[in-house]
């Protein structure tokens, strides 16, 4: 379901009352695969409730160029939304989600496992709030790029 950030507050309070472990990553999930699919059963594995912090249009194009999303943002939250490890979507316009994320305070964070501690921007503050860093392995060969690529041939 897409939430506006406007709505977490309220929606954060009803799931901490109901001792729900709260799990977050984030990303652009521009055309979806099965590399994501794995990804967000395994990020939902470490907890209750999967939030997925969503790069908007706008971020998108900030991070990946003028040619990318493919998908536009409505779309993209409808399809993660759609899948059973996806509890909730919350579109985000910067570069990073730095900011939603410390909003969120969750009590565990997934991130693909080409981050570490050390690399990963948002791991000091998740960790300084009390939350954990879980690092996900991708599914080899899976990716937009290599998909957009092949597509390209």
């Amino acid at each position: 379901m897409l939430v506006k950030q406007s709505e977490l507050p309220e929606l954060l309070s009803k799931l901490r009352q109901e001792k729900k472990t709260i799990v977050t990553t984030n990303g652009c999930f521009d055309i979806l695969h099965v590399g994501h699919v794995r990804y967000l059963e395994k990020a939902k594995s470490f907890g209750d409730v999967l939030i997925v912090a969503l790069n908007s249009d706008k971020s998108v194009k900030s991070i990946k160029g003028d040619s990318r999303p493919i998908n536009n943002e409505n779309d993209r939250a409808e399809v993660l939304s759609a899948l059973r490890s996806v509890d909730y979507v919350v579109l985000f316009d910067e570069d990073s989600p730095i900011d939603l994320l410390l909003k969120i305070k969750p009590d565990v964070h997934t991130k693909g496992a080409d981050y570490t501690i050390e690399t990963l921007p948002e791991a000091k503050g998740i960790m300084e709030a009390g939350g954990r860093i879980e690092f996900i392995s991708f599914v080899e060969g899976k990716s937009t790029t290599s998909i957009i690529e092949k597509m390209r041939k």
